[in-house]
């Protein structure tokens, strides 16, 4: 990664001489695959390789941020010629500027970012998967008539950071993903399922076969669904679907919503928030984790945030520039753009997925939600949804058209069993979960 860096390096020297007084440079080579089956035969096939040089000033405080795809010497030159000058008028922020001059951990050691599989293996073997997703998927039922598509998907990045306080850094990603999106159909009825699997490793991906079955299960369990009496309930959230509200959670603990007074959880730091099953972590040095990386887009070091302890608000979560505004420190969740996840999860509890249903006396297990709709000042958050009816500890049948509503601070106050069914398949993660009572909105 040498040569990926000395560019990097050079860009900020340019900058420098170019009159900037603070520079980082960021340079990225991508290389991405992706293919989809439907039936018998491959729809589509796409493969890229992508090379982005970014670059950040500041004069005086004042930010100018552009990217370029040319790097020839005289294509850097005047792209570097260009931000600077474009810093030159902007407005100036005392808040700007680049991290403190401190060195990062930047050994990616230990973290297993970065599988060699995912580069060698052949493009007509990721087809085969794709193809057999499909096969799979309509064998297991004759109402299994169509489908979505069938995609295998994967990419490998190598990114470099320099910046004029003495960073040089880089490090390697790898990501696999497969997903199947049966269609059942039963008379009227048509019901489409998903299900998706991600990781660094073809070796550590979930098996083909479990992801066919799993997605034709999902279409398959919804035929004859029927629309809910309006209830209030216990609502168990499947991980997928708790992974949906545990995003919604992050962007209350931003701190760039926090800053714009635009989040429930402003001025509660210390406060108890949720019940004592609630602890939420951000985690950017778990190995295998595709939010894994030795320091975030600033060059600032990854490491463990507990974000609620126990229902506790102990941290929101920071870039450098909102940790300057909230007299705070960076936490390492710098993203391209603005603040991100690493590894943001809830902590899973001890039961399964089946126990909490078994638990149910009577609650809906909402298996899939649509549009959106969370109100981040007040917390008040409502879905669309799909999944099925609870009644004495068992699944009585699927249900669809009904929305699920409440309040977040309510809602985390609510979490009276949590499951054991994390996977770090993405960056915001979550096992399934039950809240109390929730309104479900119905006939």
């Amino acid at each position: 990664m040498e040569r990926e860096l000395e560019l990097a390096r050079h860009v900020v020297d340019l900058a420098i001489r170019a009159g900037a007084h603070e520079a980082e440079a960021s340079y990225t080579v991508s290389q991405r695959f992706s293919t989809e089956a439907r039936g018998d035969l491959i729809a589509k096939l796409e493969q890229s390789v992508s090379r982005q040089l970014g670059l950040r000033v500041f004069r005086s405080h004042a930010k100018a941020t552009l990217a370029t795809t040319d790097l020839s010497e005289e294509g850097l030159l005047g792209f570097v010629g260009e931000v600077v000058d474009a810093a030159r008028f902007a407005e100036g922020d005392v808040y700007g500027g680049l991290p403190d001059a401190l060195p990062p951990d930047a050994s990616d050691a230990g973290l297993f970012m970065y599988a060699q599989d995912v580069s060698e293996r052949p493009a007509r073997a990721k087809m085969g998967d794709a193809l057999e997703l499909e096969s799979i998927a309509r064998a297991i039922d004759s109402r299994i008539v169509n489908s979505g598509g069938s995609r295998v998907a994967d990419s490998t990045q190598l990114t470099a950071l320099a910046n004029s306080n003495g960073l040089a850094a880089a490090y390697r990603t790898s990501h696999a993903s497969i997903v199947a999106a049966p269609i059942a159909v039963d008379g009227a009825a048509k019901v489409a399922g998903s299900y998706r699997a991600a990781s660094r490793s073809y070796a550590t991906l979930e098996a083909v076969g479990a992801v066919a079955s799993k997605a034709a299960r999902r279409a398959l369990g919804m035929l004859g669904a029927r629309k809910p009496a309006t209830m209030k309930c216990a609502v168990i959230f499947e991980r997928d679907v708790a992974a949906a509200v545990l995003a919604d959670i992050f962007n209350a603990i931003s701190a760039e919503n926090v800053a714009a007074g635009n989040s429930f959880l402003s001025d509660r730091i210390g406060e108890r928030v949720g019940s004592d099953r609630v602890t939420i972590v951000d985690d950017g040095r778990l190995p295998f984790c595709l939010g894994t990386s030795p320091f975030d887009a600033e060059g600032v070091p990854t490491g463990r945030h507990v974000v609620l302890d126990r229902g506790t608000l102990r941290t929101f979560l920071y870039d450098t520039y909102y940790a300057r505004k909230l007299g705070s420190a960076s936490t390492g969740n710098a993203s391209a753009g603005g603040i991100g996840p690493n590894n943001f999860y809830l902590e899973p509890g001890e039961r399964s997925l089946e126990d909490l249903v078994a638990a149910t006396a009577r609650g809906v297990l909402v298996m899939d939600t649509i549009g959106f709709s969370t109100e981040y000042v007040t917390g008040t958050y409502s879905r669309g949804a799909r999944g099925y009816y609870v009644e004495n500890g068992e699944i009585a049948y699927p249900i669809d058209e009904f929305t699920v509503a409440g309040n977040l601070t309510g809602m985390l106050a609510a979490v009276d069993a949590v499951a054991n069914d994390l996977a770090f398949d993405q960056t915001i993660v979550s096992p399934s979960f039950r809240v109390a009572e929730m309104t479900v909105s119905g006939t």
